[in-house]
């Protein structure tokens, strides 16, 4: 396209320059006014030139001009003493104005440049310091974290030992109380209840245990679909009961990581999707892979998340269900970030919900050795 414009604005030079000389040696000498007109008429293309062309447009119209029009001045004026030298003069103003205009436009066209260079830069440093004001916010927000389960961690402690201890006496004597009722009577039932709810609590302190002081994450190489598998297999019979498929699609995807850490990660997801679902539905997990990363999506055909709540979900102790603690997907955040992965949650109220765990490819170097 600019060559295409550049072909028709030399044409149009051309094309000007040739009117205006065959108006020159076509009309009578002795028809001055005109040819002044004429002569004057150069100008035009002189300064189009040195403005579509810059310098050397405007010094080489200026040029050829002088060349076209000297012979003009030469032959046809030549009996006319008094008139050439206003003629010579006419000529050096053609390449005086030629070469002051396609100066000042390539000036012109080169600060042009170097401001659009300028704000070119400027755009790319705003958008660098975007990205390092957002990196300073995402720190400071961890930083935060980091002081509310410093907090946590001493806090728990604490629990352990203040609640754990009293459980294993309760249920130890629960334990005792059961083996000396009849399985008929009404009590052993209550006692029964008294051993879950004790069970119960306990995990609850598990899972505030693992969340404040999880253990160091061991790197190395595993299938994480072998792992799923695993997973599957401690989850079937709850989701056979609430009528949940569990379908896995996709093999032999290794990644580099703990695998112990990930497969709670796994669980925590796969027994969040089948507690969305209580009365049926299909939970996929889907593979994808890039150079470095593997994808693996849990998606489930449950209610979904409103919008407003999905910035909350990671939070300690935000749970949507009445009997829920709040602390798996907190603990499958921290156990994924560990390992050097991502998690990302997408989802529509009414059509379910896609949690993708974004986990580092292992390399040669993380294989096991034989």
């Amino acid at each position: 396209m600019p060559n295409h414009g550049n072909q028709r604005r030399l044409a149009i030079l051309v094309g000007m320059i040739g009117v205006i000389t065959a108006l020159h040696y076509l009309t009578a000498l002795d028809k001055v006014h005109y040819h002044d007109i004429y002569r004057r008429l150069y100008y035009l293309p002189v300064v189009l030139g040195g403005l579509w062309f810059m310098l050397r447009g405007g010094v080489a119209t200026a040029i050829l001009i002088s060349l076209i029009y000297a012979p003009h001045v030469l032959f046809q004026w030549g009996h006319h003493p008094g008139s050439e030298p206003e003629q010579y003069l006419e000529i050096f103003l053609y390449n005086v104005i030629g070469f002051i205009t396609g100066f000042l436009t390539q000036r012109e066209r080169l600060q042009k440049t170097r401001y659009q260079q300028t704000a070119q830069r400027l755009e790319e440093s705003y958008v660098k310091l975007r990205e390092q004001a957002d990196q300073i916010l995402e720190i400071e927000d961890q930083l935060r974290r980091a002081d509310r389960l410093s907090a946590l961690g001493e806090l728990s402690a604490e629990l352990a030992h203040e609640i754990r201890n009293p459980l294993g006496s309760i249920r130890g004597t629960a334990e005792i109380l059961q083996d000396g009722i009849d399985p008929a009577d009404r009590r052993y039932e209550f006692a029964q209840i008294l051993l879950k709810e004790v069970a119960r609590l306990n995990g609850v302190v598990e899972n505030f245990l693992q969340f404040a002081r999880p253990g160091r994450a061991e790197k190395g190489a595993f299938d994480a679909f072998e792992v799923l598998g695993e997973v599957f297999r401690l989850v079937e019979r709850q989701a056979q009961k609430s009528g949940v498929r569990l379908l896995m699609e996709g093999s032999a995807a290794w990644v580099s990581g703990d695998d112990d850490q990930l497969k709670q990660a796994f669980l925590n997801l796969v027994l969040n999707a089948v507690q969305a679902m209580p009365r049926g539905g299909t939970l996929r997990v889907g593979a994808r892979a890039d150079e470095a990363h593997l994808y693996l999506d849990f998606s489930d055909d449950g209610p979904g998340i409103a919008e407003e709540n999905l910035e909350r979900i990671f939070s300690p102790f935000y749970t949507t269900r009445p009997d829920g603690v709040g602390l798996g997907l907190a603990i499958t955040q921290r156990i994924v970030r560990r390992n050097g992965g991502q998690i990302r949650v997408a989802s529509h109220v009414g059509e379910g919900t896609t949690f993708t765990l974004i986990l580092p490819r292992a390399d040669a170097a993380d294989f096991p050795r034989e």
